[in-house]
């Protein structure tokens, strides 16, 4: 006799059968779920296990609690990153209009990018910076920090880090939008000629990182790590760039000739 089928535990099944909904348009953005005694009438489960599995889809982006009202499907229109083009080739920057390359791209897919004022600071380079950059941990870089927002909403945190002898006396500094052709450590002759880039996802690290983003679900939402380290033609790593994007705001995407 073939093996018996094993169902799945009751949590997953409630969430494979509440993402299959969403996923075929049977619950649209913005529908409200039933009630959690509703919900565990229906499963014939206890209401823990119902409280589990929309804690589980809530943290995954699906759905989102609003207080007093419910649970309800969450709208969501993933930003795609395609990262082989990013600060490669012809970079579509447009001092002119005060546009970079990311925001171009995001313009390119129908969106209205923004990004908050960079906070420019000259500090003691984290373990890791220091790491990537090939520095003794504490030596002093300068950091720019910047929200990047998708039609208002932010969707990406990008902290770069830069080695002092190359950022500071350089537009590096300035705690504006600054925009220049290829980018500004071109422009200020440190061009990036090798790029390295290291991804990893888990949930926010700080109760700071969440609230910068605006994370309806505070730490629990799942998060993507994408680091960037540029060097010049010497292979000597001038920035690092840290991009934290929450999961289902973001699609990251490579294409590559084999």
């Amino acid at each position: 006799m073939p093996p018996k089928k094993s169902e799945p535990p009751p949590t997953r099944g409630i969430t494979e059968d509440l993402h299959r909904q969403i996923s075929s348009g049977e619950l649209q953005p913005g529908d409200q779920l039933p009630s959690t005694r509703e919900l565990a009438a229906h499963y014939g489960v206890a209401e823990k296990t119902v409280y589990r599995a929309i804690a589980l889809m809530k943290a995954a982006g699906e759905l989102e609690a609003r207080q007093g009202k419910g649970v309800f499907v969450r709208g969501n229109h993933p930003l795609e990153w395609h990262l082989h083009r990013f600060e490669r080739g012809d970079r579509r920057d447009s001092p002119e209009i005060g546009r970079d390359d990311w925001q171009a791209a995001a313009i390119e897919q129908g969106r209205t990018p923004s990004q908050d004022t960079p906070q420019v600071s000259v500090e003691a380079a984290p373990a890791d910076i220091a790491g990537w950059l090939k520095l003794r941990p504490g030596t002093f870089v300068v950091a720019r920090r910047r929200i990047r927002r998708v039609d208002g909403e932010p969707f990406q945190l990008a902290d770069s880090w830069f080695p002092t002898q190359i950022a500071l006396d350089s537009p590096l500094m300035e705690q504006r939008d600054v925009t220049m052709p290829g980018g500004i450590l071109a422009a200020i002759g440190h061009p990036q000629r090798y790029l390295r880039d290291e991804i990893s996802s888990w949930p926010p690290t700080s109760p700071s990182e969440a609230e910068r983003l605006e994370l309806p679900d505070g730490v629990g939402t799942p998060i993507t790590r994408h680091v960037r380290i540029g060097y010049d033609q010497d292979r000597q790593p001038i920035r690092v760039m840290v991009t934290v994007a929450p999961g289902h705001l973001n699609r990251l995407i490579y294409e590559m000739e084999v």
